[in-house]
């Protein structure tokens, strides 16, 4: 592979771009790095406020929390040991941006995310340069995959099927499914023919395989079964019951005698409590409709 680029995908946007067509390429996630880690202790930086991992954006050198904007400076050392060398784990569209204008230096490549399209107008100014074939390669996130018409677009790169399937999220494959199909409609909106391209460590998966072949009823019933077996909506119902306070201390110490005092009620059906950002407990309560 050429960075996050397979031969066959480089291959593909090579002779879609010499036909003189345009290309999509998803991610969805944005920032060029969701994880940056000391090559020496392991230490991830993490926001004060939220504390979930920082991540890093090159174009402003700076570590950013995608909860509550907090942001620091790019640090040049560990902040547990002092050891100079962080190293990035994981990509978003800012590196597939990157190594996409590497590859295909001839060509110009853009790129449509939250990052991008802050400003005034900046969510249409891509767009019409997309439409008027400015723009050869788009990379974007999953607000590029609803409700836009390219007509000169003949092949869309998902370039990490892996990340939406494994979210840990009991939705996660159904949200997979919709988001492949979705975006795998920017391409061949006319009379060709256009290909869609998944990058995936497991092409036998069966959202995959389902996505290749258009298969929603096979999606629908096989979700359908799995969420009757593990107890999950619209079989069962979730009730969330989130505690919130400043003290960290405090919202612990009454999430946890709570959840004990539903669990002599409810037994088993009681699950958690889960620690969530901003320094919140969440007690989830499964019962039968």
């Amino acid at each position: 592979m050429k960075g996050h680029f397979t031969d066959r995908l480089v291959s593909e946007i090579n002779d879609a771009l010499q036909d003189g067509h345009q290309v999509i390429l998803f991610q969805n996630r944005r920032g060029y790095s969701p994880i940056v880690e000391c090559n020496t202790c392991g230490h991830s930086p993490q926001c004060p406020n939220c504390d979930v991992s920082l991540t890093y954006h090159q174009y402003r050198s700076q570590l950013r929390c995608h909860y509550c904007g907090y942001t620091i400076a790019m640090l040049q050392k560990c902040m547990a040991c002092g050891t100079p060398g962080l190293d990035s784990k994981g990509f978003g569209t800012e590196q597939i941006e990157a190594e996409a204008k590497v590859l295909f230096p001839e060509h110009k490549v853009a790129r449509m995310d939250l990052d991008t399209t802050r400003g005034k107008y900046g969510y249409e100014k891509i767009i019409t340069a997309l439409e008027q074939q400015e723009i050869d390669i788009l990379v974007g996130t999953q607000m590029l995959t609803k409700g836009l018409d390219f007509r000169n677009v003949k092949l869309v790169g998902i370039m990490n099927a892996d990340n939406m399937l494994n979210f840990p999220d009991f939705r996660a494959h159904e949200r997979s499914f919709q988001l492949m199909l979705q975006v795998s409609g920017r391409a061949g909106r006319t009379e060709k023919r256009g290909k869609v391209l998944i990058q995936t460590y497991n092409p036998y998966h069966k959202i995959v395989q389902q996505v290749s072949t258009n298969d929603y009823k096979g999606m629908f019933e096989e979700q359908l079964q799995e969420r009757y077996n593990f107890k999950y909506p619209p079989f069962y119902r979730l009730i969330k019951i989130t505690f919130k306070h400043k003290d960290y201390n405090r919202v612990e110490l009454a999430s946890d005698w709570f959840a004990k005092s539903l669990r002599q009620v409810f037994k088993a059906n009681i699950l958690g409590r889960n620690f969530r950002p901003f320094q919140e407990f969440a007690i989830n309560i499964i019962k039968m409709c």
